[in-house]
């Protein structure tokens, strides 16, 4: 076997093991690959990983799957972008498509609520860890740290993340520029128990339209999963495709399964029309974000070498650790709420910051401990 084709294989294992165990949301994806990508295969330095952090959240999409595109052609070139991303988003869409088809045929899903209360808490350790070690490389001066603890302040606020990044960047630009005194041209570039019957047959959806809709969606979208809920809504809702309360279960799937949040789009693509509508919406939405990044991929490095963009990417990549940090704060305001949460939280920590243990091993054991305690007490 080649070498191509052996580091081909290590990405598609590595990122479809991420895909089957990445819950929690973004910070949570973008902490487990800085276990599995950084600390313990080294495919790159943290410097660059950061760098590649933040130039994406700057672009549509989502943006750890993007990172996981990222990755993959850092580490085998342009196919490994391609297997990385679709062996990252496989296992989301394959149990969404599952849920999808009992949601139609049968009116309710089995109950899980035992076995994700103990997710939530070892995700927390686990994106704590990710934000020191990141947090190490992104503060470099002291002006940076205050430029963090402002994006900080500035996101527990409720200020659009998007907005913040740029400022973020902008501000960095700037006060570089301006203490160095140097000026230079550019020169290079809850989860689903009881769920009511779907109170509806099959809306039969031409799938072209299907995919239309989702790439429109997956080339603008910026934010959360709640901006994917307003475009979706505007999108859906308003063309009488879904009911908005049909809308509403479909985001709770995409939210309870592993991997990205975008994976609703299968959900909704089955609702609509079937099993081709999933293939449709599925691919509609998460096209642009392979094409974005193989545009945006050989342009970082370059970014570097110029002095504005390395500003703008100090700027940015704290800006990024300082949204991390805020949606830890509002993560564990979320889920530390009685003494059971609290108690994986701390065994997590241990795993953690104790042991060498993998990320996903924390998730798991966060797993079986939550549904140990939920159940017995």
């Amino acid at each position: 076997m080649s070498l191509q084709n052996k580091r081909l294989k290590e990405v598609a294992l590595v990122f479809f093991k991420l895909g089957c165990f990445a819950f929690g949301g973004p910070a949570a994806h973008i902490a487990m690959m800085d276990d599995e990508i950084i600390a313990k295969r080294k495919w790159m330095s943290r410097e660059h990983f950061l760098d590649l952090m933040g130039a994406t959240n700057l672009i549509p999409g989502p943006n750890s799957t993007e990172m996981t595109m990222h990755c993959g052609f850092e580490y085998a070139g342009k196919k490994g972008l391609f297997v990385a991303g679709i062996c990252f988003i496989f296992p989301a869409t394959v149990i969404t498509a599952i849920l999808a088809y009992l949601y139609v045929k049968y009116g309710n899903l089995p109950e899980v609520e035992p076995f994700i209360f103990g997710i939530k808490p070892a995700v927390l350790a686990i994106i704590a860890s990710a934000i020191l070690k990141l947090g190490e490389k992104a503060v470099k001066s002291n002006e940076l740290i205050v430029l963090g603890v402002l994006v900080l302040t500035a996101s527990l606020l409720g200020i659009n993340e998007i907005l913040v990044l740029f400022s973020a960047g902008i501000i960095g630009v700037i006060y570089f520029q301006t203490k160095s005194k140097f000026k230079s041209r550019l020169n290079s570039f809850n989860p689903l128990i009881g769920l009511t019957i779907f109170n509806s047959v099959l809306t039969k959806v031409s799938s072209v339209k299907i995919f239309l809709v989702f790439l429109k969606v997956g080339a603008i979208l910026y934010g959360s999963g709640y901006v994917l809920f307003a475009f979706l809504d505007a999108e859906l809702v308003s063309r009488g495709w879904l009911t908005r309360a049909e809308l509403i279960d479909a985001i709770a799937v995409g939210q309870f399964t592993p991997g990205p949040i975008l994976s609703t789009s299968t959900f909704i693509g089955y609702q609509l029309s079937g099993f081709t509508g999933a293939l449709a919406a599925t691919a509609g939405i998460f096209l642009p974000s392979f094409l974005f990044v193989l545009i945006l991929n050989p342009f970082i490095p370059r970014m570097r070498q110029s002095k504005l963009f390395r500003y703008f990417l100090d700027a940015v990549n704290v800006a990024a650790v300082a949204l991390m940090l805020a949606v830890l704060f509002v993560m564990s305001k979320e889920t530390l709420v009685n003494w059971q949460s609290v108690a994986v939280a701390l065994v997590s920590v241990y795993l953690v910051f104790g042991t060498k243990l993998s990320s996903i091993w924390t998730i798991v054991v966060g797993s079986v401990l939550g549904y140990i305690l939920i159940s017995s007490f």
